[in-house]
């Protein structure tokens, strides 16, 4: 689901175009309707996509393109003429497009690929006479070394040297045929990316005579690419992984009543399906009948199982625990909380965080001026330092290999996919890169009081029997009895406290009147009854100096009174009021141990406000505020304290949520207008999950300076190595492979989501 927030928006440029094509969008969508999806099994990483746009920039008729790194796919949303040039276009940059077989009612890719993402095998697809990349890997890393023994023991021996030179051809075909594609392509082109340094150091240290090492490096870095994209995936599928929460198939009720097996994905709506103890529910849905505990681990994160009754909802791929539940369905499967949850995560992926952004940037410079310095190293070093012309080309070769910038590439990536998986399984849905990375920044936070803070359920609170003429259980039952014919929030609150303690049965009440904004009244056994608010009661002249300091009292603590009476006399007081919720304190003890102020905005009354405020351990708070007053507060908020979040429901706090530098939205789980709203969902309503955000952030953002700090270091070790050392081509190709398994690795722990719900990282 694409963000609201237009105006917070850091997508890369889509570069310049034709002077007489429009500039190609940059959809944030998956697909159109319009759009076709082809799957890249090559395009892995950002450098990739940005050779792919480049490419295309060239071709009128492109209206966006929409790529998803996490699948490796592609959707072109173009005219009809457009489409095959396109095609052509990624082809001569060196990938190889292949049609997914289909996808799924919100544009996600429901392709044939494997376990892995892609649509082939490990190179793109390309005919390899049935041999996996691992098994090809592995013959030509035999090859290689066999060439290398062949070279130090027999290095003049013609017949062998030719042998050995025949080796290493065949094994730089093995392992290599996909790069030199890719790189010669990206040299036609002027680019100088890792396929193109890796082509020139191969083909430069072959012609040099160095055809053992050529293979060895070859081979190598093959080995350290399907190894590095295995790493990576691990964080893919860790997302990929939600779709199996979901059970394929579902039983469904027939007319007849009996129950046929049928797929999930052709269940209509409002079927009835049938769910058994210790299964996942297959789609979302109400409970028509039937009562259990739902585990919700899967969706919401809540690690207690939840009671649900008839009418409560339920939500796909969560676990029905304890009986048999007949559930009405309410979304299909495309549209079901999960599915909507996968759709955001993976649209999150092809949002780029700064950091992100920066080290492509920096690659861009990088990569052409490490080019530029082999260069002059092979051309200037035999005048300079009185090299061979074959020792300096040899160094420059070196130099080229350690000098890929891989490790610096993937190290973003890889970690922005697992802080937002963490973040999914902990039932935080983090709409891009940018704000998981942006939320450790947050000074000062908003907190919407009735749903975020309090339950945003009115309770029975307080009974104060106020007639001593009458029992506490007579009292009780009469009002209960009038109360349970309303419909009134207040009333059923009464009625459901009451029902707690009841030990008699109600009683049957004739002339039931609702008084408008007053309350309610009838008859029980001939004698007229009110259960009415303060106003009714002042308006029957039943009001005492006793009876106005008790509601005084209970109105400061804002609660909202209700009073049982006759025509001559007050029985009792009942207080409601909407609680605050278990984990409110705690959230927000752990937001002010980060150095976020909290600040709670309401349309209550003050003193309500200051109340449930203080019970929170807030000591800011702001009440009768209209939503163009929570704007204006936001506003206040930012001037005040800097980056300012707003946490609400998404739907009265809109307005505040757009305003806000990152938009919280509470009890994500079935509510569209809160994920599409906001920029992260809790998708329950636990504020707890709002510092463990902020906790994820700064821990991803560690970890990306981390592997940055990783993979510059190691290059400039063996940089140093390469010019005035003994490093040659396959240490520089181990190095290479070494700072990328290291910084892929490092990003792979923020998968480790335990870590969250502790104390603050600094």
């Amino acid at each position: 689901m694409p963000s609201t927030h237009d105006h917070k928006a850091h997508s890369p440029s889509a570069g310049p175009t034709r002077s007489d094509a429009p500039p190609i969008a940059e959809a944030v969508i998956v697909a159109s309707p319009q759009a076709t999806v082809w799957r890249i099994a090559t395009m892995d990483c950002s450098a990739e996509e940005s050779e792919i746009r480049r490419a295309l920039e060239p071709i009128a008729g492109i209206r966006s393109l929409s790529f998803q790194l996490g699948a490796r796919t592609l959707a072109i949303n173009s005219d009809e003429a457009a489409l095959q040039p396109a095609l052509e276009a990624i082809r001569r940059a060196g990938f190889s497009p292949q049609p997914v077989v289909g996808t799924n009612e919100q544009g996600a890719v429901d392709g044939n690929a494997d376990e892995h993402g892609h649509a082939g095998d490990d190179q793109g697809g390309e005919a390899n006479s049935g041999w996996s990349g691992v098994t090809r890997y592995v013959a030509a890393l035999a090859l290689a070394v066999a060439a290398e023994l062949l070279s130090f023991f027999a290095p003049d021996a013609m017949p062998w040297k030719f042998a050995g030179m025949a080796l290493a051809i065949v094994a730089i075909g093995l392992a290599g045929l996909s790069t030199y594609t890719k790189g010669l392509a990206a040299l036609r082109h002027g680019r100088l990316n890792i396929n193109a340094l890796m082509t020139v150091a191969v083909t430069g240290a072959f012609l040099i005579g160095q055809w053992p090492e050529a293979a060895m490096v070859m081979a190598l870095y093959a080995i350290a690419e399907l190894i590095e994209a295995r790493a990576v995936d691990r964080a893919r599928n860790a997302i990929k992984s939600l779709m199996a929460l979901a059970p394929e198939a579902s039983d469904v009720q027939q007319p007849d009543g009996s129950y046929a097996r049928m797929l999930s994905s052709a269940v209509p709506l409002a079927a009835v399906v049938r769910v058994k103890p210790g299964e996942r529910i297959p789609l979302d849905g109400a409970i028509v009948s039937g009562s259990s505990a739902i585990n919700q681990a899967p969706v919401t994160g809540e690690s207690i199982p939840v009671d649900k009754q008839p009418g409560d909802a339920v939500f796909a791929g969560t676990i029905n625990e304890t009986a048999t539940l007949e559930i009405k369905i309410t979304a299909v499967a495309s549209n079901s909380t999960l599915a909507r949850i996968i759709h955001a995560v993976e649209q999150a992926q092809g949002t780029r965080a700064p950091t992100q952004r920066f080290v492509d940037r920096f690659a861009s410079i990088y990569t052409p001026a490490v080019f530029a310095l082999a260069l002059a190293v092979a051309l200037i070093a035999p005048f300079a330092l009185g090299w061979t012309w074959a020792f300096a080309a040899y160094k420059a070769l070196v130099l080229l290999v350690i000098a890929c910038p891989c490790a610096l590439v993937i190290s973003t990536p890889v970690t922005v996919v697992s802080g937002l998986a963490a973040a999914a399984r902990r039932g935080i849905l983090i709409k891009g890169g940018t704000y998981l990375e942006e939320a450790r920044n947050i000074k000062a936070i908003a907190l919407d009081k009735t749903g975020t803070i309090t339950e945003g359920k009115p309770k029975l609170v307080a009974f104060e029997l106020l007639d001593n003429a009458q029992s506490r259980e007579a009292a009780s039952t009469l009002a209960q009895s009038l109360a349970a014919q309303s419909d009134h929030p207040v009333s059923k609150a009464i009625a459901a406290g009451l029902a707690e303690s009841a030990t008699a049965a109600s009683h049957t009440v004739s002339s039931f009147t609702a008084i408008a904004g007053r309350g309610v009244q009838g008859d029980i056994d001939g004698q007229k009854y009110v259960l009415g608010n303060h106003r009714l009661i002042e308006e029957r002249g039943l009001c005492s100096p006793a009876i106005e300091a008790k509601l005084a009292e209970h109105e400061n603590q804002g609660r909202t009174v209700t009073l049982l009476a006759t025509d001559r006399n007050v029985i009792a007081l009942f207080a409601v009021a909407d609680t605050i919720k278990p984990s409110s304190q705690q959230a927000v003890a752990e937001l002010i141990a980060l150095g976020v102020t909290p600040v709670m905005l309401t349309g209550d009354n003050v003193a309500t406000a200051r109340t449930v405020a203080k019970l929170a351990g807030i000591s800011d708070a702001r009440g009768n505020l209209l939503p163009e007053d929570k704007l204006k507060a936001i506003e206040d908020m930012q001037a005040r304290y800097g980056p300012t979040a707003m946490s609400g429901d998404g739907i009265n706090d809109a307005p505040a949520l757009a305003i806000a530098d990152i938009g919280f939205a509470m009890g994500g789980a079935g509510t569209d207008t809160a994920m599409e709203a906001a920029d992260i969902a809790v998708m329950n309503d636990d504020l707890r999950r709002i510092p463990e955000t902020i906790r994820l952030s700064k821990r991803t953002h560690n970890i990306l300076w981390q592997n940055i700090t990783l993979a510059l270091g190691i290059k400039v070790v063996f940089m140093g190595l390469a010019l005035f050392g003994d490093a040659t081509m396959w240490m520089a190709v181990f190095a290479d492979m070494g700072a990328s398994l290291l910084v892929v690795f490092n990003g792979l722990r923020l998968l480790r989501t335990s870590e969250l719900s502790q104390k603050s990282v600094h």
